[in-house]
């Protein structure tokens, strides 16, 4: 996995936690499910990434 991906991967899960705690502390169920879902999508994207490297070895 290229630095980049991991790096951009990591930035996406870490603003996805942030909007679903700003969500919990607002009480703002659209943006808890937001922060939810972009954190679920950079955890896939990066299980990709993982599984991409492991066939180039």
């Amino acid at each position: 996995m290229g630095l980049d991906d991991k790096i951009s991967n990591a930035a996406e899960k870490l603003t996805g936690s942030a909007k679903e705690k700003a969500g919990d502390a607002t009480g703002n169920e659209d943006l808890q499910a937001e922060g939810a879902g972009q954190e679920s999508v950079a955890d896939l994207k990066q299980a990709g990434e993982k599984i991409k490297d492991a066939f180039k070895s």
